[in-house]
């Protein structure tokens, strides 16, 4: 297989991954609190196994807004090539996809609110086969791997 792709996705990344793992680790806590208190109060339960739950939470936590978006930044990577789009993801398995120029479809920007306050974009491109994207990236940035893509599928189809 060829090298891994080049690029990267843009440091805010991690800080928007960062926000949102933070998001998702407040209903846990939240959750654990609750059950620590149930724990506690009653009679049967001593201190220490009233607290695991809330213990397990905050690792969660840390797990989600310490670890995990440093850990996805350093394995996404992107490259836009004549031919085709590789892109690579991944944690524990690391997903390799080689998208064709030929079998793009269509492509788009796409901003939700926490991008749009970051100033990122995603870029999501079709095929038959379904979407692909390439997320986290600088609105510039953004825009000319679409255009970019746009440029090549062009190229493709008159091939």
């Amino acid at each position: 297989m060829k090298n891994e792709p080049e690029q990267r996705l843009d440091p805010r990344a991690k800080l928007l991954w960062r926000v949102t793992g933070a998001l998702q680790a407040v209903p846990v806590l939240a959750g654990s609190a609750f059950g620590s208190y149930a724990l506690y109060a009653s009679a049967d339960a001593a201190l220490y196994l009233a607290v695991l739950p809330v213990l397990g939470a905050l690792a969660l936590a840390v797990l989600l807004v310490g670890v995990l978006p440093t850990l996805l930044w350093r394995r996404w990577r992107y490259e836009i090539r004549p031919l085709e789009v590789d892109l690579q993801r991944g944690l524990v398995q690391v997903t390799r996809t080689l998208v064709p120029m030929a079998r793009v479809q269509h492509v788009d920007t796409r901003r939700g609110p926490l991008q749009r306050r970051l100033g990122l974009s995603t870029v999501v491109f079709y095929t038959a086969a379904g979407p692909n994207e390439i997320p986290q990236l600088a609105q510039k940035t953004a825009a000319e791997v679409r255009d970019r893509i746009a440029e090549l599928t062009r190229t493709a189809d008159e091939l």
